[in-house]
């Protein structure tokens, strides 16, 4: 084998680490190293990005005192948490609602009521800059943007024994060119880019990262071989690895070759190992298997993992009755979509994932939080969709709901109100920048400096306080 190919691939399985795509940033300063000493209990954090726009004040904060162009036909049900609503097609949940915090009052300075702002804004805690207003849609991820919260955990908590310490799945959204920002490392460094796995609709027990299957043949001491090899190669090339990019590079290079020498690696990525029974619990969709696989992640101590949902895509009948891309941008039938479609798969497998952790005694360990780029427009009627006719709710990045679990939080507590019509915060406001700082100090993590390529010293987020009330 030429060292041209050697190097080629290994690449190709670095590129799967975040090596690829974008340019190197400088490093943190420092990392934690160890266990929290303030803040929650967390040693894990899931984040379940609800893609798309979830409606708020169908899921979270019903008016049913609210006229009726406003409050749908959805009623709210009693909880498990006294004083705690939730919607009536949220039933399962409804039963672990003792161990959830709903924040009603998530506002945003974001008026340009698109996807991709939504997502850097709830993703990273910074308000979007100037170019989100320009660009729209078009503005896809930027080496110097903020960078994502996962990112930023996973730098700052111990390199973990075989896994990279920020695990996204089962998808990038959205399809390219329309990469959302806000999920990757960026300023902070491609070396803090979160594994991409990819799971499909049609092999929902299957997770892969492409570019670490090993090719057919290659077994472990071929690896070896290909490791040393690869070690000649950079000992020829020393002058030119003295430079930060190429430094990371053979960072890199190692952290593709211990993934794909790791059985770890497989054991942990693999749901299908799960008691039959369990995955049923979940329910065996993408969505369900991907917060399973989740859970087996946390479990293998893997500080930050993301599920972003996985709509059925564009042309698929849920995309045509939504009049969307088949996620939660219920721009039609908004109501239909969500009791027939969307509301079931997610009840089961959320309240799956708490339970599951709550009788695990993980609970206190593993932070969950359910996010989404914006909320539905509390008005009913989307000029895009037929109006009022149409049944359905616009983007609307005003406000929003988070929930939080575990990890310290203080579960069967709602905080912050929304207005009488769930437009704008009332009571108790707080923005991305809030939460994300909730999530760093129930993780632990308060130490938030980190450096620029001139060696710098820069505040990660220095906005936003974190919620403690919550603890």
């Amino acid at each position: 084998m030429t060292p041209h190919i050697a190097t080629r691939r290994t690449f190709l399985a670095a590129s799967a680490t975040g090596i690829a795509g974008l340019p190197v940033g400088a490093s943190l300063a420092a990392e934690s190293t160890g266990r929290n000493s303030a803040g929650g209990t967390a040693k894990s954090t899931i984040l379940f990005f609800l893609c798309g726009g979830a409606s708020h004040i169908d899921m979270w904060d019903l008016k049913p005192k609210a006229p009726r162009e406003y409050r749908g036909p959805f009623e709210p049900i009693a909880t498990s948490a006294p004083g705690v609503m939730l919607s009536e097609h949220l039933p399962m949940l409804a039963q672990q609602a003792h161990h959830i915090a709903l924040l009603n009052s998530v506002g945003a300075t974001v008026n340009t009521n698109d996807h991709h702002a939504g997502y850097y804004h709830n993703l990273t805690g910074h308000v979007p800059d100037l170019s989100f207003r320009t660009l729209g849609n078009n503005r896809t991820p930027f080496p110097d943007d903020w960078p994502f919260m996962g990112s930023v955990v996973g730098a700052k908590r111990p390199r973990h024994e075989f896994l990279p310490n920020a695990i996204t799945l089962p998808h990038s959204p959205s399809r390219k060119p329309y990469t959302r920002p806000g999920q990757f490392a960026a300023r902070l460094g491609v070396e803090h880019d979160p594994l991409y796995l990819s799971g499909t609709h049609e092999e929902p027990l299957k997770f892969q990262a492409p570019s670490l299957q090993l090719q057919a043949g290659i077994d472990g001491p071929r690896l070896t071989a290909r490791r040393e090899l690869l070690g000649a190669i950079d000992e020829a090339r020393y002058q030119f690895e003295q430079s930060a990019v190429t430094r990371t590079w053979t960072q890199q290079q190692e952290r593709a070759i211990s993934l794909l020498a790791s059985t770890g690696t497989a054991n942990a990525f693999d749901v299908a190992q799960e008691p039959e029974a369990v995955r049923k619990r979940y329910g065996e969709s993408i969505n369900g298997m991907s917060l399973l696989l989740a859970r087996r992640l946390a479990e293998a101590g893997v500080p930050f993992i993301t599920v972003f949902w996985l709509g059925e895509g564009i042309g698929s009948p849920t995309a045509k009755k939504c009049k969307s891309a088949g996620s939660w941008d219920t721009h039609g039938s908004n109501f239909a979509c969500l009791k027939d479609n969307l509301l079931p798969i997610f009840d089961r497998s959320f309240s799956a994932l708490v339970e599951d952790l709550a009788d695990r005694g993980m609970l206190d360990e593993t932070l969950l939080m359910i996010t989404s780029e914006m909320g539905r427009k509390p008005k009913i009627g989307d000029p895009r969709s037929g109006g009022v006719e149409g049944a359905g709710r616009d983007h609307w990045t005003h406000i929003l709901t988070d929930v939080l679990a575990g990890g310290g939080i203080r579960g069967g507590q709602t905080y912050g109100t929304s207005d009488r019509v769930g437009e704008y915060p009332a009571d108790n406001p707080i923005m991305p920048a809030d939460v994300t700082k909730t999530v760093y100090h129930a993780m632990g993590i308060h130490d938030l400096e980190a450096r620029d390529r001139q060696n710098r010293p820069y505040n990660l987020l220095p906005e936003g306080s974190a919620i403690t009330e919550l603890f």
